[in-house]
């Protein structure tokens, strides 16, 4: 990815958002740019225009601290939207050759594995900044039956390219542009990972709704939140989910679904967990019925 490209695209989008209304600003006479023009940004974030104009070109390159969070006032940015900023000013100062060295393998540490395995009541798996699942337990597997039919197992390739993804999440648009959002936070954090780049291309070509949410530089993190699922054999459930980074496992995740007791949600995990045991009981009882 261009560290300009996606610098200089990214403070055009967040400028058109902000409405000189919503900055304290007079608006004179009819504008024919969208959101707040280059000197008012500039007047906000109290830098010339000629150096404003500069970053925006994709320029971030030495941009002091003060300055980046100037911009952030000036922009509005949210915290993400701040963090993002902080780490494309971060890979502009990055030397390509040096970014492209080739990463290393990326393995689940056992000990990981047994705490995914261990949550025997909850959903859980480890993805890395991809969004490949590395490992995860039974009901997680359970619950994403479809999209474990695949390898790699890789949310964002299901939620664009498997049309199974519209029903299983009832919210589809909504997990679409998070997981969008966060390849563009990822994208910033590794501009030369050849692997994300790929995939990003991929999507690109071969979804319409991808390529659109990609032009727009929304980013986002999966922190906490819930999320809506119809499931083919045990039908709708909300659950709770919580994701949580791994500073030991750099650019790892694990997230964990869970229900509150005595709600639906938790009834369908019961349910959820008795059906994936039938499953794994009909492979078993087949094996056997064959060394008959």
């Amino acid at each position: 990815m261009d560290n300009q490209e996606e610098v200089s695209a990214f403070l055009k989008s967040r400028r058109a958002k902000i409405t000189p209304e919503q900055a304290g600003l007079p608006v004179y006479g009819q504008r024919r740019v969208p959101g707040l023009r280059r000197g008012e940004v500039a007047m906000l974030a109290g830098v010339s225009v000629e150096y404003y104009t500069r970053l925006e070109r994709g320029n971030l390159a030495g941009a002091s601290d003060s300055v980046l969070d100037a911009l952030t006032q000036a922009l509005r940015l949210d915290d993400t939207e701040r963090d993002h900023l902080y780490a494309l000013a971060r890979a502009a100062g990055t030397c390509p050759a040096r970014g492209r060295r080739r990463p290393k393998k990326t393995t689940v540490r056992p000990s990981l594995l047994r705490i995914v395995e261990g949550l025997h009541d909850q959903p859980a798996y480890v993805r890395n900044h991809r969004m490949d699942i590395l490992a995860a337990n039974p009901l997680a597997r359970a619950l994403h039956c479809e999209l474990f039919e695949s390898e790699p197992v890789n949310t964002c390739r299901f939620v664009f390219l498997d049309p199974r993804a519209t029903r299983l999440y009832p919210d589809w648009e909504r997990v679409a542009r998070e997981g969008v959002g966060v390849l563009r936070v990822e994208v910033a954090k590794n501009p030369y990972d050849r692997e994300l780049s790929n995939l990003i291309g991929e999507l690109s070509t071969r979804s319409d709704a991808f390529r659109t949410m990609w032009g727009a530089h929304d980013v986002h993190v999966f922190t906490a939140g819930t999320k809506r699922f119809l499931h083919p054999a045990v039908g709708e459930m909300e659950l709770v989910h919580e994701s949580l980074d791994l500073p030991c496992d750099d650019g790892l995740s694990i997230t964990v679904y869970s229900a509150d007791p005595g709600t639906p949600a938790a009834d369908g995990l019961k349910l959820l967990a008795s059906w994936a045991a039938s499953q794994q009981q009909e492979p078993a009882a087949e094996r056997s019925g064959t060394e008959g």
